[in-house]
């Protein structure tokens, strides 16, 4: 892609709205077109793409979620930046498949989170768990965003560039407060750590990275024993069930999770097994309280 054609479409895709994560995959699943069709843009026809769809399915085993994430950079490219109307950009489908989250029970949360090799990893899967956090608010979570007065987390521009506040439990706060007291690094709840054992954590100008924080989990799963697929949105999905199954009204969970569509809470009612209390107070020990 042109430098041109490609900080057109970067600035097309700000104006809507997209996150940077949003814009990387669609710039990247529309110079992945283009290195299979081994021609300029402009060049490419409908045929072409029907020709790559069909060989990036058969040939190269794309599930349909990774489709739709190529589908949908390719036809905004096509839309608004190198505009082309081909009825084979509204012809196309690739279903969103319905499948079930993985879901932890609270033993096994513990488990993994007392099992991490160092207290930062420890923390950041507590604080992603007990906030419902996604993988990307938790890394971004930054020192201001702590009110520890009013027991609340601000969540900026997260997913839909919404923000919300969460409350704060009182084990997640003394476990931020302790996990602190190592690095104080005055921006950044999570810092990385560098290469020093550490000890550079407290001048970072970074968050700690998405590989880090997967390394560590990934590694303590295996060590464990645990069978199911996990990863750090596992604790989100297990965050909103244990939610769902201590009474708590589904559209406070929605609330909690940043969904904009009901829809998307919804899916947990699926994977419910039990209702364990009708009180807020409740639901924060079945939350924390396994971590006492």
């Amino acid at each position: 892609m042109s430098a041109k054609l490609y900080d057109k479409f970067i600035a097309n895709l700000e104006l809507k709205g997209y996150a940077k994560r949003s814009i990387d995959s669609y710039v990247k699943s529309v110079m992945q077109l283009q290195r299979f069709c081994n021609k300029p843009l402009s060049k490419i026809t409908g045929s072409d793409l029907r020709e790559y769809w069909l060989a990036c399915r058969r040939d190269y085993g794309w599930c349909d979620a990774t489709l739709r994430i190529s589908y949908s950079g390719i036809k905004h490219f096509f839309a608004t930046t190198l505009v082309r109307k081909w009825k084979i950009l509204n012809e196309i489908k690739f279903k969103r498949r319905q499948t079930l989250p993985t879901v932890l029970s609270t033993q096994e949360v513990k488990r993994i989170i007392c099992g991490l090799p160092t207290l930062q990893s420890k923390v950041f899967y507590l604080t992603l768990y007990s906030l419902g956090l996604r993988l990307q608010e938790a890394i971004t979570l930054q020192i201001g965003d702590i009110d520890t007065d009013r027991k609340v987390v601000h969540i900026r521009n997260s997913k839909g560039a919404r923000d919300r506040v969460l409350p704060l439990p009182d084990i997640t706060l003394r476990g931020l407060r302790a996990y602190y007291r190592t690095h104080q690094n005055p921006k950044w709840v999570f810092p990385a750590l560098g290469h020093n054992q550490g000890k550079e954590a407290g001048s970072a100008k970074q968050p700690v990275s998405a590989n880090g924080v997967q390394g560590a989990l990934r590694r303590t799963v295996k060590k464990l024993g645990i069978k199911k697929h996990v990863h750090p949105h596992v604790f989100r999905h297990s965050y909103a069930t244990h939610l769902i199954e201590a009474n708590v009204p589904i559209l406070h969970v929605q609330k909690l999770l940043g969904h904009a569509d009901i829809k998307s809470t919804m899916v947990y009612l699926h994977v419910t097994t039990r209702a364990e209390s009708h009180s807020h107070e409740i639901v924060c020990m079945v939350i924390c309280g396994v971590f006492v």
